[in-house]
């Protein structure tokens, strides 16, 4: 990874080679979106040229479906987000049960986050609350990644899950931030413990889940959980839960 100075006390990243056909368009095209979205909304200079990579790729590398979205991100991080950050004070409801935690790298070095869906309870706090909620966890596994790491891996455990537990609004809410405010973050997705009752909020969700993201997701069989796991995560790194080696540590703690 390369910085240079860009003048006027402003640093580019300069993206390191991968060895990709693509690698010098992809350059290219950083460039001019990086000119587009700054003409329309000067705080994009703050912007590093990973995440306009990221956005860029989200959409296929089309400059102005990219630059449209970076543009409504930018726009609504000031609204939402007027702080640049979400403070755990504003969301202590949200802590009850640990239904978020993280620990350990998978063999790529990507943060593992673990969601309990059967300790969410939609009935404590507000949409906009969880939605604060979704933003300090990405924020926090974004903090947490290796130098050079950009995206993360996630289990999403649904053992006891039932219908007191499910949230469609708040999951379309959190799929929407995920895929419009932080894209190509999420690197693989595990779904594991899932009851039948579950695929009835799956199909609900299903249909909003871009072809992109969706190709991340993995539904793991019970007996095979274990092995499947280890593909991706060393047992050194895998959470004592599932039988590796580490314990659990709840996000609000990482």
């Amino acid at each position: 990874m390369e910085f240079k100075d860009a003048g006027e006390g402003k640093t580019t990243v300069v993206l390191p080679e991968n060895g990709e056909e693509n690698n010098e368009i992809e350059r290219s095209k950083v460039g001019i979106m990086r000119a587009l979205v700054e003409r329309d909304d000067p705080s994009a200079k703050e912007v590093d040229d990973f995440m306009i990579r990221r956005f860029l790729r989200a959409r296929d590398l089309d400059i102005e479906k990219a630059s449209t979205l970076l543009l409504k991100y930018l726009s609504w991080k000031r609204s939402f987000v007027p702080n640049g950050y979400i403070s755990p004070s504003e969301i202590t409801n949200q802590f009850e049960n640990n239904k978020v935690c993280m620990q350990g790298l998978d063999k790529k070095g990507r943060p593992i986050v673990i969601s309990f869906g059967g300790r969410h309870n939609p009935s404590k706090g507000s949409l906009e609350d969880f939605k604060r909620f979704v933003i300090f966890t990405l924020d926090k596994i974004c903090a947490k990644m290796p130098r050079g790491q950009e995206k993360f891996v996630a289990i999403g455990d649904l053992q006891g899950w039932g219908y007191t537990n499910s949230d469609i609004r708040g999951y379309l809410a959190s799929l929407s931030i995920l895929q419009d405010c932080y894209p190509e973050r999420l690197g693989k997705l595990f779904i594991i413990h899932s009851p039948y009752i579950f695929m009835t909020a799956w199909k609900v969700i299903c249909p909003f889940i871009d072809s992109i993201t969706k190709k991340k997701i993995v539904f793991v069989e019970k007996k095979k959980l274990k092995s499947t796991l280890l593909q991706d995560i060393d047992e050194s790194q895998l959470p004592d839960i599932y039988g590796g080696k580490l314990p659990l540590v709840p996000i609000q703690d990482c």
